[in-house]
This record gives structure tokens, C-alpha cells and sequence, in this order.
């Protein structure tokens, strides 16, 4: 269970760190062929929202590696589970149900690491 629990966090990590990072750095005319949505949104929200994905990826991982405050691991996963939530029913609400799978396996694998380093395999700090 830990090593599933350690590949699941890289893993999100590394999804959220890259959709993070390309919403923080690319031009939102630049993002709109891949992204649709940001037309519907301010810069600032597309901004925030990568942000907060470039923190909940770093949330995942540093945490639970360094030993230090690791309860916030599963508290980075609640958040960018949240996020998928939120993203899922936008999509819904603009009949986009082809992109809510997605958000759904993003969301099921963080909450999967959210009850795992919570209940099932916590680590413990230094």
C-alpha cells in the first residue's frame, strides 16, 4: 500500500504540476485551443486555478518526503479533489460530459491518496 500510495502521489503530481504550470506561464490566447474554459473565466481565475495546482502537486509530495507537517499531504489531495469537483460540474453544467471522466479519475486517485496517508498508511512526522 505505500508504494501504490507514493506512485499515485508522483504520479497526480506531476499531472497537476504540468496543467499547473502551463496555467501560470502560457498566454490564455495560447491556452483557449486546448482549454476551452478559460474563455469563460477571468486571467486571474485561470491564473489562480493554476496556482492552486501547482500547490496541491507540491502539497502531495513534499510533505509526506521531508516528514514535515505530512498531515498536510492528504490535505493537498482533498484540495485538488475539490478542484476536480468543481471542474466536473462545470463541464456538466456546459454539457461537456466528455471531459468529466477525466476530472472524475483525477478526483477518485486523489481521494485515494487523501484516506490513504490519512487512515490507511499515514507517515509520521519527524
Amino acid at each position: 500500500m505505500k508504494i501504490t500510495l507514493w506512485i499515485v502521489q508522483v504520479l497526480l503530481a506531476a499531472m497537476f504540476l504540468m496543467a499547473g504550470f502551463m496555467k501560470l506561464t502560457t498566454p490564455i490566447a495560447e491556452l483557449a485551443p486546448q482549454m476551452p474554459w478559460v474563455n469563460d473565466f477571468s486571467e486571474g481565475m485561470v491564473r489562480f486555478v493554476g496556482a492552486v495546482e501547482l500547490l496541491g502537486a507540491i502539497g502531495l509530495i513534499l510533505p509526506s518526503l521531508l516528514r514535515i507537517k505530512p498531515i498536510l499531504t492528504p490535505l493537498a489531495a482533498l484540495g485538488l479533489a475539490t478542484v476536480m469537483i468543481a471542474a466536473a460540474v462545470y463541464h456538466a453544467l456546459k454539457g461537456e460530459f466528455a471531459a468529466i471522466g477525466f476530472n472524475f479519475v483525477l478526483g477518485a486517485l486523489a481521494l485515494f491518496v487523501a484516506w490513504g496517508r490519512y487512515q490507511k498508511v499515514p507517515i509520521s512526522a519527524r
